[in-house]
């Protein structure tokens, strides 16, 4: 459990006019004045005022902070210092309280729920399920064998080919498998055999939407699968051809509405349009973003989710595919296909990759022996002085995407900036973005022999922070600073088409990006990366955050960091208490308790 430390009798985080065992926990950093808040307005409303009851509001409330759906009470550390209920009776208050009763509170699972989570849960379980037990739809098997061989080639294992008539017969299809499995080829060839279907069923071209949590996601799924179609020669309007999917946010997609209590445009009152709706980098996405998708899709719609469940979580609540994947294993109509044949030529990237996703006792050694005997596709530099094992590679990475913006233009810059890519685990202190950045800057005035002068600099990498839907911006897009003939700055995105240039002053949401979080990196990939472990006591330092990482990487990958960093990263796997896998075990009907 993370403990903040109060800094002073001023700190945001210390609730004033906290009593008892709110007030103690509180002090002692485990929950902090929201959670406290939280815990009293309920408390206030629901006329509750068993202090055991209240922490545990408290608690759930962090535990939705920290990325669970629920709190799990099994799983608390009791930390010597602190007055911790005992466990059985702590729960026999819970079952007794008049929050419970008036169902402000739930407790189901092993998990202590705070409503709006119980109830978001329990809809993404139920709305599966029901979308699972609907009618299969029409398929004919003539069309779908010609399609088949159409796509089959080279291109198309088996295991893809099982995925592509999987979602022909099914309305709702999860597509999950490692780097190089091939799922964005599936994709292309699943969507034009759906569009073979539906064409012959209703006489008319298939409406697509390829949608992602993130702008850069989103447009390079768009990319691949248009590249794939057109390699097959069925991007068009014409008899066997697919119209060229729409690319976009799922926000967008949902029709993100910040002014109205409503937030979406798109719900159960108001469904989407498209007969088929793919989303990509699905482990990005949180149980209420995904209950809102569900919301939106039209029951007879082709919903298909794609992602990797071994990757990072969504920064929300939840871990949405990773349960999916669970809690459907045993089903005889699991919606999960798995693909598990790597078909890159990067060996000892795929190796690394396996032995980060091997579960097994020697996991460590085995990802240590793995990273040791790296012949070029994988380095390690096992060191506590990354400043010495990156300063090279970062300042001739920052000199070629500002030779190729000052000498090239936009397209140059961007195709120089995607070679190489520094991610880090943190945004602050010695191992973090905003440092690694400075250090990069400066090594580039240096190598330059000149200051670089403004902030908005030639050659300056940038990633987009949030969405901005009127200049048609999204997050997680990148570009650069081209300079005018002129010499003035213009700031290149790289977004769906091709990259736009804006005025920097209208970009608002940007940041530099000679370094970048691993979170922020999902959805992205560069030629090379290079991936700086944090000291092994970093809290956000998991396999999945390596596993994440070193995937991003197409060509080869560097790591650096300390053996015992990288010790700590495969034996510490990020736990998240939720109850959506055991729900989607049981029966249709039944998922709500």
């Amino acid at each position: 459990m993370d403990l903040f430390v109060p800094t002073s009798p001023h700190d945001a985080r210390l609730a004033r006019g906290a009593t008892g065992l709110l007030a103690d926990f509180n002090l002692a950093g485990v929950v902090d004045a929201a959670d406290v808040q939280v815990a009293q307005r309920v408390g206030a409303l629901g006329e509750e005022t068993d202090e055991r009851v209240l922490l545990a509001v408290a608690l759930a409330s962090r535990s939705v902070r920290g990325g669970s759906v629920g709190l799990d009470l099994d799983a608390l550390p009791h930390l010597d210092d602190l007055a911790w209920p005992e466990l059985t009776e702590w729960t026999a208050a819970l079952r007794g309280s008049a929050l419970l009763a008036a169902g402000v509170l739930h407790l189901e699972h092993d998990l202590v729920y705070l409503d709006r989570y119980h109830r978001l849960e329990c809809q993404v379980a139920d709305d599966l399920a029901e979308r699972i037990a609907l009618a299969p739809p029409d398929a004919d098997a003539a069309v779908l064998g010609a399609t088949l061989d159409r796509v089959r080639g080279s291109h198309l294992s088996d295991e893809q080919a099982r995925a592509v008539v999987h979602a022909v017969q099914h309305h709702t299809t999860v597509l999950t498998g490692g780097p190089g499995t091939g799922k964005t080829t599936t994709v292309a060839r699943l969507v034009l055999a759906v569009a073979d279907q539906f064409a012959l069923a209703h006489q008319r071209p298939m409406s697509i939407a390829l949608a992602a949590p993130t702008g850069k996601a989103a447009t390079r799924l768009q990319e691949a699968v248009t590249q794939e179609l057109g390699a097959l020669g069925a991007l068009g309007s014409g008899p066997g051809q697919v119209p060229a999917p729409e690319s976009m946010t799922l926000h967008r997609l949902l029709g993100w509405r910040p002014d109205t209590t409503t937030r979406f445009r798109h719900g159960r009152t108001n469904r989407l349009k498209y007969d088929l709706v793919v989303v990509d980098e699905a482990s990005m996405v949180d149980l209420t973003m995904m209950a809102r998708l569900l919301d939106a899709v039209r029951p007879e719609t082709r919903l298909v989710l794609v992602g990797d469940p071994r990757q990072l979580t969504s920064v929300g609540a939840g871990a949405v595919l990773s349960d999916l994947v669970a809690g459907f294993a045993d089903h005889d109509d699991s919606p999960v296909v798995a693909l598990t044949e790597n078909h890159r030529s990067t060996e000892e990237i795929k190796a690394l990759a396996a032995a980060l996703r091997d579960d097994g006792p020697e996991a460590a050694d085995r990802v240590l022996e793995v990273l040791r005997a790296g012949t070029g596709e994988v380095e390690y530099v096992e060191t506590d002085d990354p400043v010495v094992a990156l300063r090279e590679a970062c300042t001739l990475a920052a000199l070629a995407v500002r030779e190729a913006a000052v000498s090239s233009g936009a397209d140059a810059a961007i195709e120089a900036m995607d070679r190489f890519r520094l991610l880090c685990a943190h945004r602050e202190g010695p191992h973090g973005v905003r440092a690694w950045n400075h250090h990069t800057e400066q090594w580039l005035s240096a190598a330059l022999g000149t200051p670089l002068g403004s902030g908005w600099y030639a050659g300056r990498p940038l990633l987009v922070t949030s969405n901005d839907y009127a200049l048609d911006v999204y997050n997680g897009e990148t570009g650069v600073v081209v300079p005018e003939a002129s010499g003035r700055p213009r700031a290149w995105i790289a977004g769906a088409g091709r990259p736009r240039p804006f005025a920097p002053a209208r970009l608002g949401a940007v940041e530099t990006m000679h370094a970048m979080t691993i979170h922020k990196s999902q959805g992205s990939q560069a030629k090379r990366i290079a991936v700086l472990l944090p000291a092994a006591d970093s809290r956000l330092l998991t396999r999945e955050l390596f596993y994440t990482a070193v995937t991003r990487a197409e060509e080869s990958v560097l790591v650096v960091g300390s053996e015992a960093a990288v010790r700590a990263a495969v034996d510490t796997t990020a736990q998240r208490a939720t109850g959506l896998r055991q729900r989607l075990a049981q029966p249709v009907g039944l998922q709500r308790g």
